[in-house]
């Protein structure tokens, strides 16, 4: 029996994404738990009350989740061992029945809100926005308001709170996905199409970041994403996620990990784990 969280509650993208992959992996003996929080979704991995927890970690519009990069680099000692993505479709959805030019107060997570700001703009834009936990959490607060409340979300969610989509797909791109990791205590085996992440910081010294990045170029390995924090710990000081092709086993991405860590003041692997295949995006 696999326990898999998710960011519920029901009805939210990060459920979609649980479901995605439970199929695609063809999960046969599961249970499936609901968390108020992503913090609360990755404890719950670190502390073994579920197996494995799928957390979002990037948007193609909004770029990075930060509490889900944040944790597993400073937080937690656990490993990506699979991704999901899919794509998103945001929808703006009141309560049934409700006057839409009564509509005051806009709720949803802050990603979604930040992947529709054209359309809150031109339509709402004396609302007051409201950021929640989730987006099906919004569309539960909507479901329970007096109708001066609209939430953004998922289709799913409408229809989990019997709420109206007043209009469908108001996201400022059409090219709108997500990607989940799907955390765990440890990481995949080797498919021979894999993905490895780690997170590091370099020494500060000028070319420190150049001499890391220069180890790919001479392992002739593909770095796909970079993406930088703050190290919280000094001002101006940050680390550095970066995703690359390969899985750890392979020989040039030992060897150009162990340089890697040799080289960082900083290092922490994050796992290896297969490429999400998808046709929908």
């Amino acid at each position: 029996m696999v326990k898999i969280g998710y960011l519920g509650p029901k009805g939210t993208f990060s459920q979609e994404a649980t479901l995605r992959y439970i199929q695609g992996r063809n999960i046969k003996d599961y249970e499936i738990y609901e968390y108020n929080g992503i913090s609360d979704l990755i404890f719950a991995v670190e502390n073994k009350e579920v197996d494995e927890g799928v957390a979002p970690i990037e948007n193609s519009l909004e770029g990075a989740v930060n509490i889900t990069l944040d944790m597993l680099a400073a937080d937690v000692n656990l490993m990506i061992k699979d991704e999901v993505v899919i794509t998103i479709v945001q929808n703006f959805l009141i309560k049934k029945g409700a006057d839409q030019d009564k509509v005051q107060c806009i709720v949803s997570h802050p990603q979604p809100i930040g992947q529709c700001r054209k359309f809150i703009h031109s339509k709402y834009p004396n609302a007051q926005i409201k950021y929640v936990y989730s987006t099906a959490g919004a569309a539960e607060e909507v479901a329970q308001s007096d109708g001066s409340k609209a939430a953004i979300g998922s289709a799913i969610a409408a229809k989990v709170y019997d709420l109206e989509i007043l209009e469908k797909g108001i996201q400022d791109s059409e090219i709108n996905a997500t990607r989940f990791a799907v955390i765990s205590c440890n990481d995949s085996e080797r498919t021979g199409n894999d993905k490895t992440s780690i997170v590091f910081s370099t020494e500060d010294k000028p070319g420190s970041l150049y001499r890391i990045l220069d180890i790919f170029n001479l392992w002739d390995i593909n770095m796909t994403r970079i993406e930088s924090r703050p190290a919280k710990n000094e001002l101006g000081k940050y680390i550095f996620f970066i995703d690359i092709l390969g899985h750890r086993d392979d020989p040039d991405l030992r060897d150009a990990l162990t340089m890697i860590k040799r080289k960082s003041s900083f290092y922490k692997f994050l796992g290896s784990y297969p490429i999400y295949e998808y046709t929908d995006i």
